[in-house]
Parts: structure tokens; sequence; C-alpha cells
């Protein structure tokens, strides 16, 4: 076999199909197109990956800026450690009241979150929501203790729940 023996299989090759040419060639006229409509003008098939069927695409229809927020986010009042080393004495209980009396958080309702920026030399009762690992360990380290308080679900995320009021008050106590 030589090289100039070599050809496609039967059938494998076709001529392309030749549209409006003429009525008699079988694609003629509106070659495929229909009639009249967006798929028979020229542009106008409209099928891209954001096509959607001429209702305004999602793209278009989200903020010029991107990105969005989170109704369901928990947003904590933050204290460090060195903060409460400087605002309470030997053997204070600090809790959201104390907190917002010291001048370190604003509201006593809002959840509360600990965090461990810098050191603790006193022996401190802390209640609040959550604390980050350091901050618990430095404060027992001092000899305080750690009271970690439930948050209270309200709101969209006790919506989004779906909790039967007995089962609301067993996991979070009664709402204000």
């Amino acid at each position: 076999m030589k090289l100039h023996d070599l050809k496609p299989d039967k059938g494998a090759k076709r001529k392309r199909k030749r549209v409006g040419r003429g009525i008699a060639a079988g694609q003629g006229k509106t070659a495929g197109r229909g009639h009249k409509g967006q798929g028979a003008r020229s542009g106008g098939s409209g099928k891209g990956p954001y096509f959607e069927g001429g209702q305004l695409p999602l793209v278009r229809r989200l903020p010029f800026k991107r990105g969005f927020t989170n109704i369901f986010a928990t947003t904590y009042q933050e204290v460090n450690v060195d903060s409460l080393e400087e605002r309470f004495d030997e053997g204070a209980v600090v809790n959201g009241a104390s907190l917002v009396e010291a001048g370190l958080v604003r509201k006593a309702k809002e959840p509360i979150k600990i965090l461990g920026r810098g050191e603790l030399g006193k022996k401190l009762e802390v209640h609040a929501n959550k604390f980050t690992k350091s901050a618990a360990a430095k404060i027992t380290g001092a000899g305080g203790s750690v009271n970690q308080h439930a948050l209270k679900v309200t709101g969209a995320r006790a919506t989004v729940k779906r909790l039967r009021k007995a089962e609301m008050e067993r996991l979070y106590g009664d709402a204000d």
C-alpha cells in the first residue's frame, strides 16, 4: 500500500449543505430558519451561555457592585483580653452590662466575643457568647473562669430553623 492508495471510508466525507440557494435545493427560501422571529434574523439566535429567552439576564439583574449581604450572618462585638486587663479589677465579673459600663461594647444584649490579644494577669469571671481558644486559655491561666452562653436564635435565623416554640425555649431560654 502506498500513500496515493489511502482514501477515507465511504460516507466519511460529505459535501457541506449549501442553504439558501433556491427552492429546488431543499434548503432554499428560508434556509431552514422558518418564518420571521428571532431565529430567522441574522445574529439573532440569542443562544449564548447567559440567554434567558428574552428575560433580563441574571448578570444584568444583579447589582453593579458584586457580592451580597448574608442576612443570616451573626455579628459579634469583639473585646480583647488586654482591654479586660486595663478596665477591670481583680475578681470582677465581666458580662454584657459591665462591658457596656466600661465602654468596651455598645449593647449588652448583642453577641459578644472575647479575643486573645494581649496578656491577662487578673482573676476574672468572664461571661460571653464566644471565646477564641487563646482568650479562654489566658483567662483560665490567670485563675479566672470562662462562661460561654448560647446565642438566642431570632429573626431570619429562627424562621430558617423553624423550631417549635417549646424547642426554642428549651434550647435558648425565654425570648426577651
